[in-house]
């Protein structure tokens, strides 16, 4: 009865940890880069006013990323579906994937803000997408042993 559980919320597992993976790292993007670091704010081509506020912004989707995770998680465990390895993996791919679209849609397209404003930004371009290429392989590899984990 327990795989079944496992295998008809497979995508809600999925999705929460992707959710919990996204908001974990934006959380963490902002305190340590933005807050405590202070390289950059969420968004860069204005006032410091208007940065504190993109940045307060970028805090509260992190937040509500993260508590929703978090609550779909609460959700799986009372129905006994939650497969923490499964989860482990999807948290790894949300936040490779949030790092990704970061550090190329926004750093590089919508150029709303740099890792860091130094002359040779290519090195914190090519170590931020990099880490964040292997987070979301890690994160693909982890999803897939589950899935065959409850196949089996």
């Amino acid at each position: 009865m327990v795989k079944q559980q496992q295998a008809k919320f497979f995508n809600r597992n999925i999705l929460s940890g992707i959710l919990f993976g996204l908001g974990l790292v934006a959380f963490l993007d902002e305190a340590i880069f933005h807050q405590i670091l202070h390289w950059h704010k969420f968004y860069d081509r204005s006032t410091t006013s208007i940065g504190l506020l993109s940045d307060g912004l970028f805090h509260v989707f992190s937040w509500f990323a993260t508590v929703g995770g978090l609550f779909l998680v609460a959700d799986l465990r009372r129905r006994d579906a939650f497969l923490y390895p499964l989860w482990q993996g999807s948290v790894l791919l949300g936040s490779g994937t949030f790092n990704l679209y970061d550090g190329i849609v926004q750093h590089k397209i919508m150029r709303i803000h740099q890792i860091r404003y130094v002359e040779n930004i290519i090195v914190y371009d090519v170590i931020w997408n990099l880490v964040a290429v292997t987070f979301m392989l890690l994160g693909i590899s982890l999803i897939l042993r589950a899935r065959r984990m409850i196949e089996a």
